[in-house]
């Protein structure tokens, strides 16, 4: 049985600032930065301990074309997103979510 995603409430805000953020500027921008989530998403289920370990037993995807990270937790029935984490602007912000 395939794991299911969650989200952290504060990732989805995450994700929805950036998302907007996007859009402002480009409808065709912000499309490819929730498919760059959605394929990042897809690698994760794939084999999450392939990624990097970062804080507090998180993994991290880098996004494509995008200066993002999803950062995840990944526990035996679900991968938790913790944090669409800007790579450049406080990349560490995430951490006190957990």
């Amino acid at each position: 049985m395939p794991k299911r995603v969650e989200y952290l409430e504060a990732a989805r805000v995450d994700f929805d600032e950036s998302f907007n953020w996007y859009e402002k500027r480009s409808q065709a921008v912000a499309i490819g930065f929730m498919l760059a989530i959605d394929e990042a998403i897809v690698l994760v289920l794939e084999d999450p301990h392939r990624f990097p370990r970062t804080h507090g037993g998180c993994h991290y995807c880098k996004l494509r074309r995008y200066p993002f990270r999803l950062v995840f937790r990944n526990e035996a029935e679900r991968v938790v997103i913790v944090a669409v984490a800007h790579a450049k602007r406080r990349p560490d912000y995430w951490q006190r979510r957990l």
